[in-house]
């Protein structure tokens, strides 16, 4: 049987969604249910950060019902909502994939992979209730599998501004719509490690055993990040974290870095952009790798700690670190479809010569503690 184009079957809007689903998330397994919660807690947080005071707090519950529902204390997610700004409204968010993104670039934190959106999310859902909380007044709507049931509807007086989004995952499109509590709080753990002082609540009601809940707000971000993946590696007390943040127009960007040498000549490198795990590394990577090269060989040939001829190799010296590397781009580019290695090449400078002229300064400040460690570093190069 011959396939032409009058076979070829053209899908749009909320049927396509709903028929190719894991275009949008993934899977219709347990990935895929997670990257819709992701989807909807992601809008949640680019809201509460949207006015850049670095704060704001987004609740999120898995309910007894099997629904998830995500509030956030936005007051431009909840104006937009309303229709008040030049942006597009709620309404517009969960009704058409052209409403578009609400911010970009360095703005935009990517709690999921896919940025696929609430439209999605809607669409992928057997009912959703978007509630707005706007000078004083409530108004709630109310979807069933994407197609809306009623206009916005006021229901009464609110205290606060916001916005809260439940939704019942499809059982006709999902193989399973039980959320893990793990998996979801150790991602919203690393959000609000990477976004400093945003705060992420995870409420679970569903054990038969009485609720569970956790908070994660880190006022030190990176250096918080660093400090407890050195508590889960055993380490005992509070460690020397080294951090620091900066941005550089020349990357178009912002790079937040924290690191603290741990002599345990295993290296421990957590990279990201724009809030996403860049599990292959990247040019930010290798910017680390050479400004803490270049700062420990340039104090050790100053003090003759290192004898004459070429820099020992990067590897050799950065693996006695654990270190957080996150960088926020405008223009973030990947080499690979799964975004996990970075390859914006003007990143690398950028982010060595930051490492090389912090880690040199903190040397100079700390004499004593900077000869033990380098000191310490050297010598494990020579042993091998």
């Amino acid at each position: 049987m011959g396939y032409d184009a009058a076979r070829i079957e053209v899908l749009e809007g909320r049927e396509a969604v709903r028929k190719r689903p894991g275009m949008y998330v993934g899977s219709t397994g347990e990935r895929g249910l997670h990257g819709l919660v992701f989807e909807v807690v992601g809008r949640a947080v680019n809201q509460v950060l949207a006015d850049g005071s670095g704060s704001g707090f987004v609740d999120v519950t898995l309910t007894s019902d099997g629904g998830v529902r995500v509030a956030d204390d936005g007051p431009k997610g909840a104006s937009a909502a309303a229709g008040d700004t030049d942006g597009p409204d709620l309404e517009a968010l969960l009704t058409s994939f052209h409403a578009g993104p609400e911010l970009s670039g360095r703005h935009i934190t990517d709690v999921g992979q896919f940025r696929a959106g609430l439209f999605v999310a809607n669409a992928l859902s057997s009912r959703l209730t978007a509630e707005v909380r706007y000078e004083g007044v409530r108004q709630v709507q109310e979807y069933t599998r994407g197609v809306v049931v009623a206009p916005p509807t006021a229901v009464g007086s609110a205290t606060g501004n916001g916005t809260t989004i439940a939704f019942w995952p499809d059982t006709e499109i999902f193989l399973t719509t039980q959320c893990s509590f793990a998996v979801l709080a150790e991602r919203f753990r690393q959000v609000a490690f990477l976004n400093r002082g945003l705060g992420i609540s995870l409420t679970d009601e569903r054990p038969a055993g009485g609720v569970r809940e956790v908070l994660f707000r880190f006022p030190e971000g990176a250096r918080d990040f660093v400090a407890t993946l050195e508590a889960e590696a055993g380490t005992a007390g509070r460690p020397d974290v080294i951090g620091f943040e900066r941005e550089d127009p020349r990357m178009a960007g912002t790079m937040e870095v924290a690191m603290v040498c741990t002599g345990s000549r295993e290296e421990r490198i957590r990279s990201f952009v724009n809030s996403q795990a860049t599990r292959e590394g990247g040019t930010h990577v290798d910017g680390f790798r050479d400004g803490v090269v270049a700062a420990i060989t340039a104090y050790a040939r100053e003090r003759g700690l290192l004898a004459a001829g070429p820099d020992p190799r990067a590897d050799r010296i950065s693996r006695s670190f654990t270190a957080v590397v996150s960088v926020k781009l405008d223009r973030p580019e990947f080499l690979g479809a799964t975004r996990g290695l970075l390859g914006n090449t003007e990143v690398r400078g950028c982010v060595a010569e930051a490492v090389r002229e912090h880690l040199g300064n903190r040397f100079e400040e700390e004499p004593e503690r900077a000869a033990q460690l380098v000191d310490r570093i050297v010598r494990d190069i020579h042993e091998d």
